[in-house]
């Protein structure tokens, strides 16, 4: 007779008295005819996970897996009728996560994770764990999502992680992976987390080759997250101290981050100091900035990159943010059909356009 389990990170969270949405179940002693047979809609062909007929939710049969070759993908699953719960949760990443709870809410802990929990400990469940390099950058964003519950990397863990660095198994890893858990862990309360967990094991340098974790970069992250759920503010951070624009291209280029993401990474690079030092630029010198972040087409761009600038700078108070926005207001009230009905043509209109923001700035700022 099969029996049903929550696990993983609706058990965890609950455990640590938070909110999760998601609930992933757990089938032991079933075959996938007999889900079928029951409505369930199987997702995915290398191994069994069913959609609940009613509530859509994930349900996967117990598995236990097979390392077959490098990377991530490289496994074997076994879904056989006659494997166990304990079998199951054995091959996932850490303790906390090997948690589960049965339809009476009685708690399995095998591995030991509710004791974890209180110890605030992130800790691998078994040597499996060196298996599939994505966990590296999991457990980093983990650190991260609980850090300010006091969470840490334990140490046999944090060396566990080194050795597959050494190993060269981060090398598998796809670029596509890589800004997966990146992108959730630029959402934490925490994100300058996830960059020091990679740069302790050594996984930073390979993922990240040029970026450079300053004090200017952490600090700056943490208070980005306090001024702003822009993901690619804090992205444009973290790239805002390599060298060169060039160099921002390049890291992009290697973790293909979206198109706004790296947009924006440029432009912060480019124009966060003018921002930091805007009350000592001349009318023209604001208007060939506004100009070259393209905020006429885009205003959004001024504000993430005001929010960017405020985070970088070491001052508590950031004047230059009111300074830039009543600049733009002032600019944006030049009205481009009176030009026209003045008699400017073509390219003049263009010229008479920036000619008289840059006049009404000199006049009012």
């Amino acid at each position: 007779m099969s029996k049903i389990y929550l696990v993983g990170g609706y058990v965890r969270d609950r455990l640590l008295g938070l909110l999760s949405a998601d609930r992933d179940w757990v089938v032991v002693g079933a075959t996938p005819e007999e889900l079928l047979s029951l409505g369930y809609q199987q997702v995915g062909k290398d191994f069994p996970v069913f959609l609940h007929p009613v509530t859509k939710e994930e349900y996967a049969l117990a598995r236990t897996e097979r390392k077959a070759g490098n990377g991530y993908t490289g496994f074997i699953c076994d879904f056989s009728k006659d494997i166990t719960l304990e079998q199951d949760l054995i091959r996932r990443d850490l303790t906390i996560n090997a948690i589960a709870m049965d339809e009476e809410n009685n708690i399995i802990d095998p591995y030991h994770g509710v004791e974890d929990i209180k110890r605030k400990l992130l800790r691998h469940v078994s040597p499996a764990f060196r298996e599939d390099p994505l966990r590296v950058l999991r457990v980093a964003r983990f650190a991260a999502r609980y850090h300010q519950l006091g969470f840490v990397v334990a140490t046999e863990t944090m060396n566990l992680m080194k050795d597959m660095v050494l190993a060269g198994e981060i090398s598998y890893l796809t670029p596509e992976r890589v800004w997966k858990e990146t992108e959730k862990a630029l959402s934490t309360l925490d994100p300058q987390i996830y960059f020091q967990v990679l740069e302790q094991c050594g996984a930073l340098a390979i993922l990240f080759p040029s970026l450079i974790l300053s004090d200017t970069v952490i600090d700056a992250l943490k208070r980005s997250v306090a001024l702003t759920n822009d993901l690619t503010i804090r992205f444009s951070i973290l790239c805002s101290q390599l060298s060169t624009r060039h160099a921002v291209e390049d890291l992009c280029n290697k973790i293909k981050s979206p198109n706004n993401y790296t947009k924006l990474a440029i432009m912060v690079k480019q124009y966060y100091k003018d921002v930091q030092c805007v009350q000592t630029l001349t009318a023209e010198q604001i208007i060939c900035l506004l100009n070259r972040i393209d905020v006429w087409r885009n205003p959004q761009y001024l504000y993430q990159l005001i929010m960017a600038s405020k985070a970088l700078a070491k001052t508590k108070s950031f004047p230059q943010a009111q300074y830039l926005e009543n600049a733009y207001k002032l600019a944006s009230s030049v009205n481009v059909q009176k030009i026209i009905a003045d008699g400017f043509i073509g390219k003049e209109i263009q010229t008479e356009l920036q000619k008289r923001r840059i006049e009404l700035l000199l006049n009012q700022i």
